[in-house]
């Protein structure tokens, strides 16, 4: 039974990757290449197993072709999770460095909580959840820019 699990989960994996944005693994690499590519860093807060509102905006929005089409080109996509369960739990060098970007962007612990920051780490805008498309989201982060 538990390989079963294992298979659905790589195979879920696996399309998932292929159609959602490509989140970096860490901050500190979202910053590299927002650096190396002269790119805007999309940092979301996300409670992904428990916020009602972040897996709504994450179906609607992260997971949206038109959103990810420009996206890949345009933005570096980084999360800072806090899942609740404790079989979601993160690294604890992930936890810490979520922490720690929570300290910095997001003292007051709004979820989902979107920011838009350029190369250097400034804060050019900051959203929260919209009943948007991906599209629609899209064009309010373009907003943030200007």
């Amino acid at each position: 039974m538990s390989r079963k699990i294992v298979l659905f989960l790589i195979i879920s994996s696996i399309s998932i990757v292929g159609n959602a944005q490509q989140w970096k693994s860490s901050f500190e690499e979202a910053k590299i290449e927002a650096k190396e590519k002269n790119r805007k860093i999309i940092l979301v807060f996300s409670g992904s197993d428990w916020c009602g509102p972040c897996i709504k905006l994450d179906k609607a929005v992260w997971q949206s072709p038109d959103f990810n089409k420009y996206a890949k080109d345009n933005y570096v996509m980084y999360r800072a999770d806090f899942p609740k369960k404790k079989s979601n739990q993160l690294p604890d060098a992930l936890r810490k460095q979520n922490l720690a970007l929570a300290e910095k962007y997001n003292q007051d612990g709004n979820f989902p909580y979107v920011l838009l920051l350029d190369k250097d780490e400034k804060v050019l805008g900051v959203l929260g959840y919209l009943n948007l498309e991906g599209s629609e989201y899209l064009d309010k982060i373009k907003e943030l820019a200007k």
